[in-house]
């Protein structure tokens, strides 16, 4: 599995979250591409170098929940 840029549905309180920590669509894919991921009840938490991102497979593309810095 390889998720790329045009792969990706990002939600409006992600999109929002990645302004505010200054996190790209380009490391939201490395995250869930490298990361280590968590199955969670609703979907996957992938943790990568400083922050995390909450996502879940819908079809063949990947729904971004929300990104958080690891603190």
């Amino acid at each position: 599995m390889v998720v790329a840029k045009q792969d990706l549905l990002i939600t409006k309180h992600a999109a929002d979250k990645m302004i505010i920590e200054g996190i790209t669509s380009h490391q939201v894919c490395d995250a869930i591409n490298k990361g280590s991921r968590f199955e969670q009840t609703d979907g996957y938490l992938s943790v990568y170098t400083y922050f995390s991102v909450a996502w879940k497979k819908f079809m063949n593309k990947y729904k971004i929940k929300t990104v958080f810095l690891n603190k």
